[in-house]
């Protein structure tokens, strides 16, 4: 069944035909997603923390996200991908085991990113190529490893140059040859550099949506397979039930 659930994931990543990912935090909200006439579910991390009154960067204890994996991955009848952050551990090979107890969960895919999870900076490429390889033995080949960079959310958007833009497909290219399946570019925003990296990379290339950022059609003519909307939903969502409690409360 994972394996079925993989491979329709896997073919939902067209370049010029995205794949929409509108992040739910728990089962609940999976299931909303789902009945909207999603294709596939995915998580974000901060989202999930905050839902749980956790704060991101790995703040929710490894446990409480393995079983929140489990609860969402058998609420609906789609495909299941997990924020996983950076695995919850350094080392490949403990980078590994937790990839595993992931993938058990009836979870396909997760994103996995390279920034050093409590510190500053990213992890050096070869270091976190291994990390991903490690990840790779560990869950086997239905499992789809989106692979993140923070390039672009750790400098902000003024920065972003071709300099920087050639550091995340030399990224990109690394992070493929090591076993991923995807690539995730948080924070880019310049088409024109978006259009550059998903020509260069031979991964399908995942956009981060949030507000004021361009649109989903001028995204897609990028060459961009995947689009996801990280924390938005959830905070959209805690809005409106803000908004909705103050007028109950404020029945006088």
């Amino acid at each position: 069944m994972t394996t079925h659930k993989f491979r329709a994931f896997a073919a939902l990543h067209v370049p010029g035909d995205p794949l929409i990912l509108y992040n739910a935090w728990d089962a609940g909200s999976a299931r909303a997603v789902a009945n909207a006439g999603a294709k596939a579910v995915a998580t974000g991390s901060w989202s999930v923390a905050a839902a749980q009154a956790y704060g991101d960067g790995e703040g929710l204890p490894l446990e409480l996200a393995l079983a929140g994996a489990t609860r969402i991955a058998g609420a609906v009848d789609l495909p299941v991908s997990i924020d996983f952050e950076g695995g919850y551990a350094v080392d490949p090979a403990a980078v590994a085991a937790n990839a595993a107890r992931l993938a058990a969960t009836g979870a396909i895919g997760c994103n996995f990113e390279d920034q050093i999870v409590g510190d500053e900076g990213l992890h050096p490429i070869a270091f976190q190529a291994a990390r991903i390889a490690a990840m790779r033995r560990a869950t086997g080949s239905d499992f789809f490893i989106n692979a993140r960079t923070d390039i672009f959310l750790q400098n902000g958007p003024a920065t972003h140059d071709s300099a920087m833009a050639d550091a995340a497909i030399e990224r990109g290219a690394a992070y493929a040859e090591a076993g991923a399946s995807g690539f995730f570019v948080p924070g880019l925003v310049d088409l024109a550099l978006l259009e550059r990296i998903s020509a260069a990379v031979p991964l399908p290339i995942n956009f981060m949506a949030f507000p004021g950022a361009p649109g989903t059609r001028e995204v897609a003519a990028a060459g961009v397979a995947r689009i996801s909307h990280g924390p938005n939903p959830y905070r959209t969502a805690m809005a409106a039930l803000t908004a909705a409690a103050q007028e109950a409360f404020d029945w006088r």
